[in-house]
């Protein structure tokens, strides 16, 4: 299968979300517009995205939930799960601790790193924290592909080299430092304060 573009991913990925609650309230089938009801966007675009990943549902029942999840894991997921690690053990990534572990199978939180050495061989929610010094060493040792950044703005440049150094194939940035990163990392930044002033912006228009 082509690459799939990073909105249609993350499509896909509500899709699931919303699937799965309607899969835990016992029903088997789902129609486009209601998929789309549920992530406020056009039946048409649920439509393209699902077509787009050869998925296709029939006029009478709609879309096999169970097919629909499989077809959407498999895409997304990989057989035996991607290990994760977070970068900055303060609220935000303890947050992303507790939130996250569990709710993935094939996401799993295994390390935390942070210099403060107060945190430094304990367990947050299960997971051990470690000295950031140690994260080369880690990141291998524990086959770990995809590291979180929460720390403060002067160290995600640092941090971020760290984990390339470290071989890691993926990075989620939280921190509002903006990074470069070489093609061969995928990286995701979410800047909370850009967030914030958007939803500003546009309900004073309301």
């Amino acid at each position: 299968m082509a690459k799939i573009p990073e909105k249609t991913i993350e499509r896909l990925s509500k899709y699931r979300r919303a699937v799965l609650s309607y899969q835990a309230a016992g029903k088997h089938h789902i129609f486009s517009h209601q998929l789309a009801s549920l992530l406020h966007i056009t039946p048409v675009q649920v439509r393209r995205d699902l077509m787009l990943i050869g998925h296709t549902g029939t006029l009478r029942r709609g879309y096999e939930i169970k097919d629909l999840i499989d077809n959407i894991s498999e895409i997304i997921d990989t057989d035996k799960g991607q290990r994760v690690a977070v970068i900055g053990l303060g609220n935000l990534g303890k947050a992303f601790i507790s939130y996250l572990n569990g709710k993935r199978s094939k996401l799993t939180i295994v390390a935390a790193f942070d210099i403060n050495f107060d945190k430094i061989e304990r367990n947050f929610a299960g997971v051990p924290c470690y000295h950031i010094d140690n994260l080369n060493e880690i990141i291998k040792t524990e086959n770990i592909t995809i590291g979180i950044i929460a720390v403060p703005t002067e160290q995600a440049t640092e941090v971020a080299e760290k984990l390339v150094f470290a071989g890691i194939k993926g990075i989620l940035n939280y921190s509002p430092k903006s990074l470069n990163v070489p093609p061969s990392v995928f990286l995701e930044e979410y800047d909370m304060i850009t967030s914030l002033e958007k939803v500003a912006y546009y309900s004073k228009l309301q």
